[in-house]
């Protein structure tokens, strides 16, 4: 060997194996970025109702049914209650995902800005990464679909 050539293979092996560092970064990065954010929620099998049915018939796929989320809240950090939200099933629609809620006779929605704030935005927030919100009507035949925008600031 002539001198130098310790350095230059110095050189080269971490030339290479900054090469991989980022290769790899890279690879993973793609794996997590491709990752569907809802298979967690994926069911292998799905109800076969009138609801999954109506649905199907408007384009969307049933991925999962009924969700149970459950809510700790802590008062005046002290007591802690319990609660719990259900979310009927989740749905895709052209690579968007969205969350469903069953209209309910004992429950009726109004069909005011607010009122649809106060019963449907939860769901729309309760899973960030979600298109909208689906409000199922079986008795109507309806899918109707709400996008929240939030905006932060005002303008």
């Amino acid at each position: 060997m002539q001198k130098g050539d310790g350095t230059v293979v110095v050189l080269i092996i971490a030339v290479l194996a900054i090469w991989a560092f980022y290769y790899i970064r890279g690879k993973m990065r793609e794996t997590v970025d491709n990752a569907s954010p809802f298979d967690f929620l994926i069911d292998e099998e799905l109800p076969d109702d009138d609801a999954t049915r109506l649905l199907e018939e408007n384009g969307y796929e049933v991925i999962s049914g009924k969700k149970r989320i459950p809510i700790e809240i802590s008062v005046n950090d002290g007591e802690m209650l319990h609660s719990r939200l259900f979310i009927d099933y989740m749905a895709l629609k052209n690579g968007l995902y969205y969350t469903v809620k069953l209209a309910k006779d004992r429950k009726p929605v109004e069909w005011t800005g607010s009122s649809i704030r106060e019963r449907l935005l939860v769901y729309q927030l309760v899973y960030p990464n979600t298109a909208g919100v689906l409000y199922v009507d079986l008795p109507q035949r309806k899918v109707h679909c709400f996008v929240f925008a939030v905006q932060l600031y005002d303008e």
